[in-house]
């Protein structure tokens, strides 16, 4: 990889930064175009591989972005992708959060912390859309999530629980 692709992966994930509402797991669906549809760099295998191996990992979310950069091209892609994604968001972030505490009470930080939630809850969305696609994923998976999706809103019923409830589902070869 050239000086000139290492520039535009870097200015690619400090445009995502900025979008990244929710954590940076947001921006998968466009990371997937860039880095699998647009650049060839990666393969869908390869893509949904490297995100389910960060998340796996003990850590932050975001080390699927350095992961990511390290399968397109090795350390210097992983320091430059995590730089992308990190110096931008952590800049407005630093700065949102003191601005906000000072205005806390008014409408439109209410109306803006209230109007974010839906928008990070379609990105995340998206975002299991497109890791889930490469698997094929049938009509049980479909069903196993319903079902998730429906315990989590219905019941005080503990997140372990559910991933608990879904690993014993994938080792019984129900999913």
């Amino acid at each position: 990889m050239n000086a000139a692709d290492l520039l535009a992966l870097f200015g690619h994930f400090l445009v995502l930064s900025l979008l990244a509402v929710g954590g940076a797991i947001t921006t998968a669906p466009d990371m997937h175009r860039y880095l699998v549809v647009d650049q060839h760099w990666l393969s869908d295998a390869q893509f949904t591989a490297s995100v389910a191996i960060a998340q796996a990992a003990p850590g932050p979310n975001v080390l699927f972005v350095a992961v990511l950069g390290w399968n397109v091209a090795g350390a210097l892609g992983a320091f430059v992708t995590l730089l992308g994604m990190m110096l931008p968001s952590t800049t407005l972030a630093l700065w949102a959060t003191r601005w906000g505490e000072r205005r806390a009470q008014t409408l439109f930080v209410r109306a803006f912390k209230a109007g974010f939630a839906p928008l990070t809850i379609g990105l995340l969305f998206a975002t299991g859309w497109v890791l889930a696609d490469p698997l094929r994923v049938s009509w049980r998976v479909l069903t196993l999530v319903a079902v998730t999706v429906w315990l989590c809103l219905r019941t005080r019923l503990g997140p372990m629980w559910l991933v608990a409830g879904g690993m014993l589902a994938g080792a019984l070869g129900w999913a």
